[in-house]
């Protein structure tokens, strides 16, 4: 039986995530800010199946509250397999470059309140000597691009720091796994014209536990990422400054 953590649980990525581990059968820790989301969503998962099911609130921008938040859930299961970081906001690239404050708050969000839960996660799996650290970071870490560049530097800040910890903690049997999506059908994404190249929550949740099982490092999902941003990621820098992305 998988015993999980899920930070940012009322994410639709989160959410698709847990409906898979409640199928399992798992008991669920799930974390995110409104409590009343986060009961209904615990009730939906017992009846898909989950053994059980508890979840706490927290503001992942109160640093603070970080390492009361994990021992909660720690306390809860007793020993924790998988620890998912899915939480996340989609900044305003246009706002962020008018307001230092309001760039400086996205980055905080997306990538330091990441890296901060990643490193009390981390001490807590690395004292049990077994367990899995996935983080959704995102493709648009992979080279700054105009239309998000905000966004995919905090993005970028967290695929490296957890390309170290995988390093570091792969000697002590913990998995650390960067969990690179495209586009991605939610909520946060409503305003966006959908296209081919846009994924289904469930779709990249399938892809999360299918990672986690076969304790891979770095995925892009859906695959064909890779290979987009494989070629991205190589364009010459005097086309790149040229083109729109």
């Amino acid at each position: 039986m998988h015993r999980v953590i899920i930070i940012g649980a009322t994410s639709a990525i989160a959410e698709a995530t847990a409906r898979r581990y409640a199928a399992r059968g798992a008991r669920l820790y799930l974390i995110a800010r409104r409590a009343q989301r986060l009961e209904d969503l615990a009730q939906d998962l017992k009846i898909r199946g989950a053994a059980d099911v508890a979840f706490g609130t927290l503001d992942v921008n109160h640093h603070a509250a970080h390492v009361d938040a994990f021992a909660k859930a720690w306390s809860w299961l007793e020993k924790v397999d998988v620890v998912l970081i899915a939480h996340g906001t989609l900044p305003d690239q246009s706002e962020c470059e008018r307001s230092a404050d309001h760039a400086v708050s996205e980055f905080n969000t997306n990538g330091t309140a990441t890296i901060s839960l990643m490193t009390i996660a981390a001490t807590e799996l690395e004292a049990q000597r077994h367990g899995v650290l996935a983080v959704i970071s995102s493709v648009a870490g992979d080279r700054g691009r105009q239309s998000n560049y905000l966004y995919g530097a905090a993005k970028a800040a967290v695929s490296t720091f957890a390309s170290g910890m995988r390093q570091r903690l792969a000697k002590v049997g913990v998995t650390v796994i960067t969990i690179k999506p495209g586009f991605v059908d939610t909520p946060m994404t409503q305003h966006f014209q959908k296209g081919a190249l846009w994924a289904k929550p469930d779709a990249i949740a399938r892809g999360i536990v299918r990672a986690v099982d076969r304790r891979r490092s770095v995925i892009y999902l859906p695959w064909f990422w890779s290979i987009i941003m494989l070629i991205i990621r190589h364009i010459p820098e005097p086309i790149f400054k040229r083109i729109k992305l």
